[in-house]
């Protein structure tokens, strides 16, 4: 049996964060999500907020943003893989540079978090050793922090499956980086498909749950949508919700056809979210 979200909006049989879900694709799509009852939408950081275009770019992307009919609350694909965070060159300065210009127009954009997954940034070369990358990512990390809090935007590190990146490919190897950066503008993510991958058990999320600042979900299977091949995220969404969780969750997944799918997704994450 569906219920009609509103009802339960006010009955708080919802965890908070079911009020807060999203989807991870580009703002052209803001009515079909507007209209199947999401709250924002994630888009990317080089196709939304343009950090290494001109102004006037920038400006067509706020002219969009004023016209969706939902907000755009968070970024994702943060630097681009040429810039090395890790390695025997990595690119700091320019990396500062391209972070600084792009927290400037999120905080205009209205962007409150920017999540910092960017595996071919932060992929450890062959011959480097994850110690000397893990010390370099922290001195990093603690320097983007200091610039996220000039212009009030929230970095959340998230941790990737080892067949996609080769450093940070858990959620508790993620906590442990940013509890050593220590910032409140540095925080910690969960992917759920991730944890998937690397069949990471809920337990991190109680572990690091004073940490958790943003949630990614999708299917195991396909990388799917919620809903496709009715895989079962209860636990995941219990852990969320028993720790008191009140951010958002964005579901980045391999459509087929978001017009169809997207209903679907979401009410599965809200069913899920009422039986967990």
């Amino acid at each position: 049996m569906t219920f009609p979200f509103d009802l339960f909006r006010f009955t708080g049989a919802y965890p908070d964060f079911a009020g807060q879900i999203g989807v991870c694709t580009d703002i052209s799509n803001n009515g079909i999500l507007a209209d199947a009852g999401y709250s924002f939408i994630e888009e990317t950081v080089g196709n939304f907020l343009v950090p290494s275009e001109d102004e006037a770019v920038f400006r067509t992307k706020l002219h969009t943003l004023k016209e969706s009919k939902l907000p755009v609350e968070v970024c994702n694909v943060f630097i681009p893989g040429r810039m090395k965070s890790v390695g025997p060159a990595p690119a700091h300065k320019e990396i500062l540079d391209f972070a600084t210009n792009t927290f400037q127009r999120a905080r205009i954009a209205g962007v409150k978090i920017i999540v910092f997954g960017s595996s071919g940034s932060r992929s450890v070369p062959q011959g480097w050793t994850k110690k000397e990358a893990r010390e370099q990512f922290i001195t990093l990390g603690k320097k983007i922090a200091s610039i996220a809090e000039v212009h009030d935007v929230v970095i959340t590190l998230e941790p990737l499956n080892s067949k996609e990146c080769n450093f940070m490919n858990s959620v508790a190897e993620g906590g442990e980086i940013v509890n050593e950066i220590n910032h409140k503008n540095f925080r910690l993510m969960a992917d759920i498909y991730h944890m998937l991958m690397e069949n990471e058990s809920p337990e991190a999320i109680f572990k690091c749950g004073d940490l958790l600042h943003h949630v990614h979900i999708a299917e195991k299977t396909g990388r799917s949508a919620p809903g496709v091949h009715n895989e079962d995220f209860t636990p995941y969404l219990k852990a969320l919700k028993d720790i008191g969780y009140k951010g958002r969750i964005s579901i980045e997944c391999n459509w087929k056809n978001l017009a169809e799918e997207a209903g679907r997704a979401l009410q599965t994450i809200k069913r899920q979210s009422l039986n967990s």
